[in-house]
């Protein structure tokens, strides 16, 4: 009998495979678009691909050639592994595992035609061993064929109906291919089968995205965050899904919980100090504007932000520096040098007012949001 492929170990594949994206630097965008597509990838494989697949009876796996293929493996000498893999398919030419082991390490090194040789084979061999038809889906989805892909995934879930992770994934495939509905449907099947896993909220939420859905996408989010109350990239991008709904107040919880997770992340500070001032919290967001500048002096909302909060509370010294940072950091936001204007006249600078005033004037009007 074969083992069931864990979920981690699957989703981790395919955002390797299939998404190509890593772990990326905390964006200065915090519109829920981009944030979606920059959360932290799922869980680091606890086990390698090829140690998943040794758990079977299958007697390649006794074999010594499997120990040299671990330490080259390990040693990120893939070339010298998928050569002693080839040696053991020959050994072992009715062995699944063996040949599931050598499309693994083909797949790797883009071997695509002798991957796919190999799950193919594997399959054959023993057509209920769901990481072969896995295999294939990663072959097709590791060369852009996100809908060839997805034949393969649905009889990985034919295999295992209680498993998350197919559904997952072929709402991944549908999206890249355009097919919404499908996506959101997949993903819905998902977090109902694995209604803990954050990941698969966080599929869902890509997918109500990409759908236009916008409550959707902020309800999918927060049951993310609900699931993994520790995450402090979720519950940020909740909040930032609030602010983009212009729901300021509901916004604040999160980002404070955010914040407390991670207190040296200038954006989590940043969006918060902007909530906090709009909702009256002047003290408390000026605090956490500055400490974003502390950390990031080269953002300039929060220098603007900054700016508004001391304009409100009269301190138009204060408000007269942050607003010329702003500007300098973005010298086409009209806002910035109205404000700034607006300041130099508070402090008795008319000319420095009015050339500021006149720079705004030729600077387009900020679109409005639909």
């Amino acid at each position: 009998m074969h083992r069931r492929i864990p979920s981690y170990l699957v989703a981790s594949l395919f955002v390797i495979g299939l998404m190509g994206q890593g772990v990326t630097a905390q964006t200065e965008d915090p519109s829920i678009d981009r944030l979606l597509k920059k959360l932290p990838p799922p869980e680091k494989l606890a086990k390698q691909p090829v140690q998943q697949v040794l758990e079977t009876n299958d007697p390649a796996a006794k074999d010594p050639a499997i120990k040299q293929i671990l330490q080259a493996e390990q040693a990120h000498n893939f070339p010298r592994a998928l050569d002693t893999a080839r040696k053991l398919t020959n050994r072992y030419p009715n062995s699944a595992a063996a040949h599931s082991i050598r499309g693994i390490l083909a797949l790797r090194l883009h071997q695509f035609a002798e991957a796919s040789s190999s799950f193919r084979t594997a399959a054959k061999i023993q057509p209920k061993l769901g990481f072969a038809h896995l295999g294939l889906a990663l072959v097709e989805g590791s060369q852009g064929h996100f809908a060839a892909a997805i034949p393969h995934l649905q009889r990985v879930a034919e295999l295992q109906p209680k498993a998350a992770f197919p559904y997952y994934a072929m709402s991944d495939c549908a999206q890249k291919i355009g097919h919404k509905q499908e996506s959101v449907d997949y993903a819905k099947k998902a977090t109902s089968l694995a209604p803990s896993d954050p990941l698969m909220w966080i599929q869902l939420a890509r997918a109500e995205k990409a759908s236009g859905n916008t409550k959707e996408t902020l309800t999918a989010m927060t049951r993310a965050a609900e699931v993994s109350p520790d995450s402090a990239g979720l519950l940020a991008v909740v909040g930032y899904s609030y602010i983009n709904m212009n729901q300021v107040p509901q916004a604040i919880a999160p980002l404070q919980r955010a914040v407390r997770l991670a207190p040296n992340d200038f954006l989590v500070h940043a969006q918060l100090g902007y909530c906090l001032t709009n909702t009256g919290s002047l003290d408390a967001g000026i605090s956490h504007l500055r400490k974003a500048n502390s950390l990031n002096r080269n953002y300039g909302p929060a220098w603007e932000h900054l700016g508004i909060a001391y304009q409100k509370q009269g301190h138009h010294k204060d408000a007269v520096a942050a607003f010329e940072r702003a500007s300098q950091l973005m010298p086409a936001a009209r806002a910035s040098w109205q404000h700034l204007a607006d300041e130099y006249q508070a402090v008795g600078r008319p000319a420095d007012a009015q050339r500021a005033a006149a720079h705004a004037q030729k600077l387009p009007a900020p679109a409005k949001k639909t």
